[in-house]
């Protein structure tokens, strides 16, 4: 994927270059060899990793300049996290959730909140992680945990699950009740007292990838620590989310990506009956159906990032884009694994990884039939995604 460069945001072109070439030779020279040694253990190398992702500028990438980050547009940073979503899950999901709820900060954080944070999450000094499934409660609106204010400070109570990132974060953003229907949102530092972070089991993917339970045991917090202000929480969540759906999407283009590449390979390599398999119709067939999947991918993400960098809400594309992704990395897997045959269902080959780490993307921000309610949500309220292509047009 290519990015759309010469935005009025955004780094200019050689410098977005330099710092793209930089992180792709690190991804593959540096990050890939360690693929068999987290998939072996079930945990990234963190000691070796994040010196890595630092120096190379990957944790800085959507922290605005004047907080000492690169300040990608969307559009420059979607093909970065696409070509994270080649190699070992773990570590993709380190670099998305880090820079997406980084700049999820940046956006509903004040001055004080981003000062305090931004500066550290340009260099992996500071993580921000998003605290907001529950184990007995849902998402959104359905909450147990509490913030209850007694003069200057909230006491917060409750537990958090699947917290992605819980075992690097040094701040999280938590979802909690201030009454009962509002939903408000809290800075959290990692050492706050009353708080703690146990690991869950490790996933079926994406191994490595950290998701810790979290008890919020009489948590006190200064009010300073609200963001915005009470009952703002599920507007900050859907801005959040919005776009962070789009990074998915982004996520699932690699992957495809990289499952096609090497589904032409072996199709080119592999021979039966003295011809490679690539000459088989069948095997035709199900490469044409991948790379028409690749193919409308990248163009539902070409519109949404210059949507947004435009200035715009992208609430139903982003759910598209989250839904289309999900649907068409799982159909290119499935056809990845059906041209490598039993040999890809061996650790031998990268597609029983990608296979596996794909199955993720269904999960993050939001599964399947909240893509649905949101897009159905936002067309009988009047919404029209075609708005920019009609006004392209006349």
């Amino acid at each position: 994927m290519t990015a759309t460069l010469d935005h009025t945001i955004g780094l200019p072109d050689a410098e977005y270059r330099a710092l793209r070439d930089q992180i792709f030779d690190a991804i593959w020279s540096e990050l890939d060899p360690l693929e068999q040694r987290i998939e072996d253990e079930e945990r990234v190398p963190n000691e070796i990793v994040l010196p890595i992702l630092e120096r190379v500028g990957a944790f800085g990438l959507l922290v605005p300049r004047e907080y000492g980050g690169s300040g990608l547009s969307i559009a420059q940073y979607l093909p970065i996290i696409a070509e994270f979503a080649k190699i070992q899950g773990g570590l993709r999901v380190i670099v998305h959730v880090h820079n997406s709820f980084a700049h999820a900060l940046s956006e509903i954080g004040n001055d004080e909140q981003k000062s305090a944070v931004l500066f550290g999450a340009a260099t992996g000094r500071h993580s921000v992680a998003f605290a907001l499934t529950e184990p007995l409660h849902g998402t959104g609106a359905d909450l147990g945990t509490t913030a209850v204010r007694s003069g200057d400070e909230y006491m917060i109570n409750g537990e958090k699950w699947l917290i992605t990132n819980s075992d690097i974060a040094s701040h999280f953003i938590v979802f909690a009740k201030t009454d009962a229907t509002e939903v408000s949102a809290f800075l959290v530092p990692r050492d706050t007292e009353g708080l703690s972070i146990q690991p869950l089991p490790e996933t079926m993917g994406c191994k490595g990838g950290e998701h810790g339970h979290i008890t919020l045991s009489s948590v006190r917090v200064p009010a300073t620590a609200l963001i915005g202000a009470e009952g703002e929480g599920g507007q900050h969540l859907e801005r959040a989310l919005e776009i962070s759906r789009v990074f998915i999407a982004a996520s699932s283009l690699g992957t495809s990506e990289r499952a096609l590449e090497l589904s032409i390979a072996h199709a080119k390599e592999r021979v039966t009956f003295g011809k490679p398999i690539g000459t088989r119709q069948a095997v035709q067939r199900y490469l044409a159906e991948m790379a028409t999947d690749v193919y409308a991918l990248r163009g539902l993400l070409a519109d949404a990032a210059q949507k947004w960098d435009s200035g715009r809400r992208i609430p139903a594309e982003a759910s598209m884009c989250k839904l289309f992704g999900l649907e068409a990395v799982g159909r290119v897997t499935d056809r990845a694994l059906l041209i490598h045959g039993g040999i890809g269902y061996t650790r031998a080959h990268p597609i029983e990884r990608l296979y596996r780490d794909a199955r993720l993307n269904w999960l993050e921000e939001g599964t399947p039939t909240i893509q649905y309610l949101v897009t159905a949500g936002q067309l009988l309220e009047g919404y029209s995604f075609a708005d920019a292509f009609d006004a392209g047009t006349r």
